[in-house]
């Protein structure tokens, strides 16, 4: 008699196209720790990382990207915090392996969405209906276009990280604004 073993995941990896990606990466993790266990003249795992430590992001060089984007961001003297205000928490969810290059990425995710953002900022942005509600204030920040870019990439790790430090309101309202594919409010 045969056993059906397939089981259906359930939790935070239970949706294979958030999570593949991440899964891609750990299984290719494990293989090259057991490849580098199985070659003799190869140095141990622990030493390989800490000879290729992740590289440390510059937040004043993502907000200066950030800043090459006018039309995406608000006046400085429409913003409702000094810039920068979030970046930490935004960029601690760039993962360890995506940090060389974020720059790069950022921009080119910009550069994807324009249209989309230009509207977000016309929409919610500052001097908008939502907006005088005291609601949106995000939007027109220069971190927020790495907080959007994270909410694309990596929106559960975004969501945990976000829930320690800041008030939920602030990214629900910027989730509801940008239409995420991935809606991680309740």
């Amino acid at each position: 008699m045969s056993t059906n073993r397939t089981q259906h995941p359930t939790g935070t990896g239970a949706h294979p196209q958030h999570d593949a990606d991440g899964y891609s990466q750990e299984l290719a993790r494990i293989g090259h720790h057991q490849h580098e266990a199985t070659t003799p003249d190869s140095p141990s795992p622990q030493a390989s990382s800490q000879e290729d430590p992740a590289p440390v992001l510059d937040g004043a060089a993502v907000l200066a990207a950030a800043e090459r984007f006018p039309w995406a961001l608000a006046a400085p003297q429409a913003r409702h915090w000094p810039d920068g205000e979030f970046l930490d928490v935004a960029l601690s969810a760039v993962r360890p392996e995506e940090r060389k290059g974020y720059t790069e990425r950022l921009v080119a995710f910009v550069e994807q969405h324009q249209a989309r953002l230009e509207e977000l900022l016309r929409g919610y942005g500052p001097g908008s209906t939502p907006a005088s509600h005291g609601r949106y204030a995000l939007i027109g920040q220069p971190e927020t276009l790495v907080i959007l870019e994270r909410m694309e990439s990596v929106p559960f790790l975004l969501h945990g990280l976000w829930e320690t430090a800041y008030e939920e309101v602030f990214l629900r309202d910027l989730e509801f604004a940008w239409g995420s594919r991935t809606r991680l409010s309740r």
